[in-house]
């Protein structure tokens, strides 16, 4: 038997037991998950605690999360004044408390949200492909519960409006329209991957209104949705949105200090973060690190991008998904973050 073989032996030993031992599955895990039968996607759910490490609750978890997650878009897909909506107002009501009102706002995150998940891994063809497990209430909708067409609506009416004296008016559209267009919506009955992750930040930022969307999000996101939309195991893969949706929160939860610009001088804060950047090299590469010093070359040029986006955006996706193995894996959540960013340096 191989040694790859041996390594598929003890991890499904593993995975197999009644109760995880989580000290095992991380020591297991931190070298790598092999990239077969969905053990990422299972390890992963595991390592960031949707799935308790209790086998026998496993089923009553991801049914009840799940049940959850469709309960939300059933009451967030919702566009004001349409036959599902019984407390209907007028659109141009200045009540705070208006649906429309929340309407028009929400679509400012959301244009956001839009503009960045199109762009997500562009040199791979995968998030412009359609899933295999589209939402129906979204793609047999007519396109009224698309969020990219609520997008286009909002570039409507967010024209510019240029006067020259007396002259004539000049109307013309913003140039971010152009930019959104990178990744074309599917025809009805079809959505690609990328309006799902579109879907997944919208619910997200209503969730947690006190933080919303940060950009950057679309970056943590995608590893983690690819995990799971690519999953072989059938009965997984067709429920990877909202097992994402979780999986995803439960890691912001962990790093969300990171996108919190109030929070940054703080202990969990990215400045703090940087600092222990800074001190690991000092430990590691004196030379390095006075060399960065005398030359003024601070951390939040380099190291501010690689700690808020977990390196996504430095590594390929494969080799993405391989490092967050070891960092998910890490007990002391991330201290092998900061590891890798010194050997970076180094």
């Amino acid at each position: 038997m191989s040694s790859y073989d041996l390594r598929l032996k003890d991890l499904d030993q593993v995975l197999e037991s009644e109760v995880i031992n989580l000290s095992k599955l991380r020591e297991f895990c931190f070298n790598g998950i092999p990239d077969v039968k969905g053990y990422r996607s299972l390890c992963w759910r595991l390592l960031l605690n949707y799935l308790p490490c209790d086998r026998n609750k496993w089923d009553e978890q991801l049914d009840h999360h799940r049940k959850l997650y469709q309960q939300w878009l059933d009451e967030i897909l919702v566009t004001p004044g349409s036959i599902d909506n019984e407390e209907c107002d007028h659109p141009l009501s200045e009540d705070p408390n208006s649906k429309w009102n929340t309407f028009f706002k929400d679509n400012q995150a959301l244009t956001q949200i839009d503009k960045d998940v199109r762009r997500l891994h562009p040199e791979l063809s995968f998030f412009q492909q359609a899933t295999d497990y589209p939402l129906p209430i979204v793609v047999y909708s007519c396109g009224t519960k698309r969020l990219n067409r609520r997008v286009g609506m909002h570039f409507l009416n967010s024209a510019n409006v240029e006067r020259k004296g007396l002259g004539i008016v000049k109307i013309s559209q913003k140039s971010e329209q152009t930019s959104t267009s990178e990744f074309k919506p599917l025809e009805e009955g079809s959505e690609a991957h990328w309006e799902v992750v579109e879907r997944i930040l919208f619910v997200y930022c209503k969730l947690n209104p006190g933080q919303g969307y940060v950009q950057g999000m679309n970056e943590i996101i995608g590893p983690i949705y690819y995990c799971f939309a690519t999953d072989p195991i059938i009965k997984m893969k067709e429920h990877a949105e909202a097992d994402c949706f979780f999986v995803f929160t439960n890691l912001m939860s962990e790093i969300r200090d990171f996108f919190i610009k109030t929070l940054d001088e703080t202990d969990t804060g990215i400045v703090n973060m940087m600092r222990k950047v800074t001190d690991r090299l000092k430990e590691n590469d004196p030379v390095v690190h006075s060399y960065l010093v005398k030359n003024e070359i601070y951390p939040q040029y380099y190291s501010f991008r690689w700690l808020t986006l977990l390196l996504s955006q430095e590594f390929s996706l494969p080799e993405v998904l391989r490092i967050w193995d070891s960092l998910f894996s890490d007990s002391q959540r991330f201290s092998f973050l900061i590891d890798i960013c010194c050997a970076m340096i180094v």
